[in-house]
């Protein structure tokens, strides 16, 4: 299960912290922070919303792009066996090494 949740097309990871009693909702993929509580499932997303707006506000106010850019590239250390054994799996695939760990990405990560 994935502790996911998206308002207005923001996502946001959603944890219950016990020692409060309630859940926090924290986006992701934005060019700060915002974050939001509630002690149920409705008045979390409401208590998103609200937030979400607030920070879509500031961001408007000064000008800056609220979501954060992503370059398409980043680096994965792994080992040498596990290494040699995903370059032949794709070979088998008839894909590139990059071509079949984007595959494999994208449907782990369930994008489409």
């Amino acid at each position: 299960m994935m502790n996911l949740m998206e308002i207005n097309g923001y996502k946001a990871i959603i944890q219950y912290d016990p020692e409060i009693e309630m859940f926090r909702g924290e986006f992701v993929g934005l060019n700060g922070g915002a974050d939001f509580y509630a002690s149920n499932i409705t008045d979390l997303k409401n208590e998103g919303r609200t937030s979400l707006e607030v920070f879509l506000e500031m961001c408007r106010e000064d000008g800056v792009n609220p979501r954060k850019e992503y370059s398409g590239r980043f680096n994965v250390r792994i080992s040498q066996e596990l290494h040699k054994e995903i370059v032949a799996t794709a070979a088998a695939a008839d894909k590139s090494l990059n071509q079949w760990i984007a595959d494999m990405l994208s449907e782990c990560a369930q994008f489409h």
